[in-house]
């Protein structure tokens, strides 16, 4: 099983989450983090937000906020996983980015 970790932000991944549900669940096991509370424009620390460690073979970003995005992108370099954030500009080469 390929093990996923799905970051999101007020349900912005919930219809990706379901399909994968729906056409990978024998393959792919899902650990969903989201982030549902209002945020200021500019988070100087992450750290209440995201994880202090990661273990998982992919990283999916469907987060809103920039700066969130940005140290989990940072995390997910130190940790050698790859990390797909369709759509964004992100100054961090690790990511995936493909247009959407």
């Amino acid at each position: 099983m390929q093990r996923v970790a799905v970051f999101q932000q007020n349900g912005s991944g919930e219809r990706k989450i379901a399909a994968v549900r729906e056409h990978g669940s024998d393959i792919i096991t899902l650990d969903i983090i989201s982030i549902d509370e209002e945020l200021e424009e500019v988070l100087d620390d992450t750290s209440p937000y995201l994880p202090v460690d990661l273990d998982t073979d992919l990283v999916l970003d469907f987060l809103i906020h920039r700066d969130l995005s940005h140290d989990l992108a940072e995390l997910c370099a130190r940790k050698n996983i790859p990390m797909i954030s369709s759509g964004k500009k992100l100054s961090s080469k690790w990511a995936l980015t493909p247009p959407t």
